[in-house]
């Protein structure tokens, strides 16, 4: 088997991938899409390893082995990643990505500013925060 048909399968998988982290604004998607990527990357892992290892000698398999501790640290994310989208969307009712902002800022979900008062103009507001 040639190596450009895995290579370009990863491509297409990778670039699959990338559009879904930039298009998409709900989170698990996102999260989704960035396993897709780094699925491809362990295509080729994989790929170049017995593509490399049909020339050498002595057969080693590093692609494979990086590939296993690949996969380890995508399902580590994955887990911790869901944890966090289930976490804000309990305390905030949604997992769009353009609605949220940090919780520590003290924002609320509509826009305003809690920690600011109702009145003075913009100005005194611009100053009070620079």
């Amino acid at each position: 088997m040639h190596l450009a048909y895995p290579a370009v399968l990863s491509a297409f998988l990778f670039c699959t991938g990338l559009y879904g982290v930039l298009a998409r604004r709900n989170a698990i998607l996102v999260l989704m899409s960035v396993e897709l990527m780094l699925n491809a990357v362990n295509l080729n892992l994989v790929a170049f390893d017995v593509w490399l290892s049909r020339a050498a000698e002595e057969t080693l398999h590093s692609g494979q082995a990086l590939t296993l501790f690949t996969i380890a640290i995508a399902a580590a994310e994955i887990g911790i990643g869901l944890a966090i989208v289930l976490a804000v969307h309990r305390n905030r009712g949604t997992s769009d990505i353009d609605k949220l902002r940090d919780t520590a800022e003290g924002h609320e979900p509509d826009g305003s500013d809690t920690d600011t008062p109702a009145t003075g103009t913009a100005a005194e507001k611009a100053e009070a925060t620079a």
